[in-house]
């Protein structure tokens, strides 16, 4: 990853899923996969990031999974789009977060029922699949990013390295707050 860093393809818009401030100095995208254990082990660096440096930090989470390695992330990304689009989002990716070893369709739709989603519209929405085409335009852009796996993060719309650790991510922030 040594050379020009790659840049953010798609900037962060109103359709994206986003916590924290609308005026935050520092804008956190991340490409993420439900299924991905340094996916899992990364949340509560980022919350504590989100925490440390409250209204001067967001977070923005896009799906980006990898399919060919994790046979329930594509499902798992759809159900966090059905609750996203009833406004719990975050709770979901909290729920399969924290549930990563057991994200088989039954489960998935009860931690959809436990963050109180309308079930009905839900399963409609799965059967369908509703966001497929939201997700794999989250890919795209992904790729399009230089995004190879995850999870990976941009800061202000650059690539910041964390094969490393989080440190480094926490790093970029401090910087980009200086600036």
């Amino acid at each position: 990853m040594s050379g020009h860093p790659f840049e953010l393809s798609v900037p962060v818009s109103r359709v994206d899923h986003v916590m924290g401030s609308d005026h935050a100095h520092v804008t956190l995208v991340e490409y993420g996969d439900f299924e991905c254990p340094n996916c899992k082990q990364a949340a509560p660096a980022v919350k504590l990031l989100l925490e440390r440096f409250t209204e001067r930090v967001r977070l923005v989470y896009r799906h980006f999974p990898l399919v060919e390695v994790h046979p329930h992330a594509m499902l798992a990304a759809e159900a966090a789009e059905c609750a996203g689009a009833q406004g719990e989002f975050w709770p979901m990716h909290d729920l399969l977060f924290d549930n990563q070893l057991h994200l088989k369709p039954n489960q998935i739709h009860a931690y959809a029922a436990r963050v109180g989603i309308d079930m009905v519209r839900y399963t409609a929405e799965i059967d369908d699949h509703v966001y497929l085409q939201r997700i794999r335009e989250h890919q795209q852009s992904g790729h399009a990013s230089g995004v190879r796996g995850t999870p990976t993060f941009f800061v202000n719309g650059k690539l910041q390295d964390v094969s490393f650790g989080m440190q480094g991510l926490f790093a970029a922030v401090e910087a980009a707050l200086k600036r």
